[in-house]
């Protein structure tokens, strides 16, 4: 007899972010076609049942209504997705209080909570992350610590597993790398890494890795000639790219441009391109074999001692010991 399938409750509500529910709903499907029979079930409960309208503007049906939760024999994973003003500037969360009631009364039944995206305010306002670290969109992450100081807000990584039975998601599409991650807590990596090439994801993150890359990092200048000036060094991080290369590049004196870089990304052309040459090292230790010594090369670091100085003062770990942490590649 096949055990009964484990059981993941969604909350859904009006203005909710249409892909925190679906892309969950899309890993945990595709894991069990690749089982072969039906590990989960995917519930989704509403304040009053019926038809929700997301933030999409798409309506979705929901399975239960908040009530009707409380008459199951149990459940398994609770889901918290979120929502947000959408305000495309400054977004900020935006919770139900009736939500935050509903979860609170939820979670200590369920054998883990996990949010997704701006859920995590949810679970905040429900007191579920006293004095835990959690992560959230980035864009929404002073907000959360903010408003809940008792909770160690990290803003960098893609998700964060704490205490065993709480998880928290990052922004987007890290719902799908926090799906990905839980499949892997039930059934182990491969059939985590059987769902991700059936979603033709490039690789499945790590909970560690950055949600954000150094471009995103540091949100677009008013100027052209800067925004440019940073892909070409995204282009040549293995040459030398001195202050007096890139500022003969803008047509500016060294110290004119290094005024101008500072003001309008908010750090210095050197430490710009340290973290861009730390990035992209992080990657080929993710994703290749090539000894410390290539990746100091090819990532523009030069030297195994310059790769090992930055990662720790960048990442506060060794490359060898990222490398073991975060190696992707099958």
């Amino acid at each position: 007899m096949s055990p009964a399938p484990h059981r993941v409750v969604t909350a859904v509500f009006p203005g909710v972010d249409l892909l925190d529910v679906t892309g969950p709903a899309e890993v945990f499907s595709l894991a069990s076609r690749a089982a072969g029979r039906q590990p989960y079930e995917v519930l989704l409960a509403a304040p009053g049942g019926g038809t929700v309208t997301t933030a999409a503007g798409v309506r979705i049906a929901a399975d239960l209504a908040f009530d009707d939760v409380d008459a199951l024999d149990r459940v398994d994973t609770l889901l918290v997705p979120g929502a947000s003003d959408g305000d495309p500037h400054r977004p900020r969360a935006v919770v139900d209080p009736a939500v935050v009631d509903w979860v609170r009364r939820t979670a200590p039944r369920a054998g883990r909570v996990a949010s997704v995206c701006v859920g995590a305010h949810v679970l905040a306002a429900a007191g579920l992350l006293d004095g835990l670290t959690a992560t959230t969109h980035w864009s929404t992450a002073a907000q959360l610590a903010a408003e809940h100081p008792a909770v160690t807000v990290d803003p960098d990584p893609i998700f964060v597993r704490s205490s065993g039975r709480v998880w928290t998601g990052a922004g987007i599409s890290a719902c799908l790398d926090l799906s990905l991650a839980l499949v892997a807590d039930d059934h182990g990596e491969a059939a985590a890494l059987a769902v991700a090439r059936s979603l033709v994801m490039y690789l499945k993150r790590q909970g560690g890795q950055s949600q954000f890359s150094v471009p995103l990092a540091h949100a677009g200048s008013a100027r052209r000639d800067i925004d440019d000036l940073r892909l070409w060094i995204a282009e040549h991080l293995a040459e030398e790219l001195t202050a007096a290369e890139m500022a003969a590049r803008m047509g500016l004196s060294e110290r004119q441009f290094g005024r101008v870089f500072r003001r309008q990304t908010g750090t210095t052309p050197a430490a710009y391109v340290e973290q861009a040459r730390v990035e992209a090292a992080r990657r080929l230790l993710e994703t290749t074999d090539l000894p410390l010594p290539r990746v100091a090369a090819d990532s523009g670091l030069g030297s195994v001692e310059t790769l090992h100085r930055a990662f720790r003062r960048r990442l506060g770990t060794g490359p060898g010991t990222y490398r073991r942490r975060f190696r992707t590649l099958a």
